[in-house]
């Protein structure tokens, strides 16, 4: 015998409301309902009201796919990184790049799409941002070799750049940075007003503005107290180049006193070494490096940097490129973050 067992029924969902519903409720054609929801071009106020107000009477909500066959938009941007997997995902720069973009974008639709440009990608990267996969691209971390500048600007595609672009006319490229030259400087002065006369430097890569301006206020501090610039390594901006970097300068310059490092990850590896060295912070060598991301103040010891705004100016990367986006007058002039040393017991 076979128990006859009740079967609930859900109840049917009622059918999501359409556009001629829409226009129906407001009183307005179909093309003005569709155009009102899509931006309110060559839409009267008080019709733009009645369907701004018949969409949330019924909760209408518009087809993305349709939406931007009528707007051309995809409501999306791209933020380029041309670096390793690896590196994205493990530095704290990007972290930051990420934080400050994503609150410039928090009043706004659009989204945020991560491409990673791996090295030797770029046109592969230009050619997806040129086919209208997104609206616009925020580039950081920017080499010479990948010319991203330079293939971005001939593509016609919306763009700023996070750091001073490097195989382009800086003058035909919207960026923001911090006056990386002023902050190498900046450290190095300090170190010399300790007393420190031997100060070594780990640079960041040749092939970025931010390593190659950092390098120059260096130097330039050293030659404003006639002290000798010849104690220099470069690194990746990665731990483990710091670490072999300064191997390398306690190898070739055992008198040295102070080293100024370009980044905060950097400085972390020089800092195991020159511990593994039985050499005291700063007590025989005075430490400061660059960045102020987190790390600088879980270091042992504890790290003077100079600070890279790097949420502030993502942030502000992000407003330029809505101004692009919306058709807004943008500056031709670069926004340039003035640099701050942040004084812990390395130096």
């Amino acid at each position: 015998m076979v128990d006859n067992i009740p079967m609930r029924t859900e109840p049917a969902r009622p059918p999501a409301p359409t556009l001629e519903q829409v226009a129906e409720r407001a009183g307005v054609s179909r093309s003005t309902a569709s155009r009102a929801i899509n931006g309110g071009l060559r839409v009267s106020p008080e019709a733009l009201a009645s369907v701004e107000a018949a969409v949330a009477d019924l909760g209408y909500t518009p087809n993305r796919a349709a939406r931007s066959l009528v707007t051309k938009r995809t409501d999306s941007i791209a933020l380029v990184v041309p670096e390793p997997d690896e590196r994205v995902l493990s530095d704290p720069f990007f972290a930051g790049t990420l934080n400050g973009l994503s609150s410039s974008l928090a009043d706004s639709d659009i989204q945020v799409v991560l491409v990673i440009a791996r090295p030797g990608e770029s046109e592969r990267t230009v050619r997806y941002l040129r086919n209208g996969h997104v609206d616009g691209a925020i580039v950081v971390s920017h080499h010479r070799d990948d010319e991203l500048d330079r293939t971005l600007l001939a593509s016609r595609v919306p763009n700023v750049f996070v750091g001073r672009p490097l195989s382009a006319d800086e003058r035909d490229v919207q960026y923001v940075d911090t006056d990386n030259h002023e902050g190498g400087r900046l450290a190095t002065e300090h170190l010399i007003g300790l007393g420190r006369r031997r100060i070594a430097t780990i640079a960041g890569p040749e092939d970025m503005s931010a390593g190659i301006d950092r390098l120059a206020g260096w130097r330039d501090a050293m030659a404003a107290h006639g002290l000798p610039d010849d104690a220099v390594v470069h690194g990746d901006f990665t731990i483990a180049s710091g670490a072999i970097a300064a191997r390398d300068l306690l190898a070739r310059f055992p008198d040295l006193d102070a080293i100024f490092i370009a980044s905060d990850l950097m400085a972390a590896g020089a800092l195991g070494v020159l511990a593994e060295h039985g050499k005291e912070v700063p007590g025989d060598v005075a430490v400061v490096g660059y960045d102020n991301l987190g790390v600088a103040a879980s270091t042992t010891p504890p790290l003077t940097t100079v600070v890279q705004p790097v949420v502030a100016m993502a942030r502000a990367a992000g407003a330029r490129l809505l101004d692009q986006l919306q058709g807004a007058a943008t500056p031709t002039e670069p926004l340039i973050f003035a640099p701050e040393l942040v004084i812990r017991a390395s130096a």
